[in-house]
């Protein structure tokens, strides 16, 4: 069977609001105020949690390694507490990925947000059930852009790894499937979109409706049953 793995920050949903507030959280508990943003930081957010830690204390001229790993479990609490306030799947993922499906393909997801934090969030968003698979940060003992995430999460979605087609935003996802020798759709409607023709993708997504379309024409289609 052909797959169809999604990233999930940036990706299916925009999460960059939350993100920030977690972020900015501890910044408070630090006695720094809030240091980040949004919408200027969003791109950032989407980063991850260490990322976005360097980057307020750096403008503080507070930072040092150690105080980013003393405050990311704090930010992780943060987050999940707040995981859906603001968070929202972007217009016609979830069309897509049902079309997909009724189409043949299996469908996962490879994110490097801890394996927990993601089944939490698309629980609450109330669309995990429609993903075969999800593979998270720590569901392996390596991440993206190392292609074994990427492999795992096609394998548990019913289909050979060498089969797949990789969907999302950075260019973590675009190293991951080089890496990995399968296709890759970069979308430009998240954060980062502006910069995602610079990654040279096999394509890149504009709007959720072109997916089962360009989905169709770099892996093909699945054999009827």
């Amino acid at each position: 069977m052909r797959t169809v793995i999604f990233d999930l920050d940036g990706t299916l949903a925009d999460t960059s609001i939350d993100l920030l507030a977690a972020a900015n959280h501890c910044f408070r508990v630090m006695g720094l105020g809030d240091m980040l943003s949004h919408p200027d930081d969003a791109k950032i957010a989407l980063r991850g949690g260490k990322r976005m830690l360097t980057e307020g204390l750096t403008r503080a001229g507070q930072f040092k390694e150690a105080t980013v790993e003393e405050y990311y479990p704090v930010l992780l609490e943060a987050y999940r507490e707040g995981i859906d306030t603001h968070t929202v799947m972007y217009p016609g993922a979830m069309d897509a990925v049902e079309a997909l499906k009724t189409a043949g393909y299996g469908v996962g997801i490879c994110t490097n947000k801890p394996e927990g934090l993601a089944e939490l969030l698309m629980q609450r968003l109330g669309v995990r059930d429609a993903f075969a698979a999800l593979v998270g940060a720590d569901t392996l003992s390596v991440r993206k852009p190392d292609p074994a995430p990427l492999f795992e999460a096609a394998r548990r979605s019913g289909g050979a790894p060498e089969h797949c087609v990789l969907i999302g935003d950075s260019d973590t996802d675009r190293n991951t499937s080089a890496n990995a020798g399968v296709p890759s759709v970069l979308v430009t409607f998240g954060p980062a979109g502006p910069d995602m023709a610079a990654l040279n993708p096999e394509a890149l997504l504009h709007d959720y409706a072109d997916l089962p379309e360009i989905v169709a024409g770099l892996i093909g289609i699945n054999p009827a049953r």
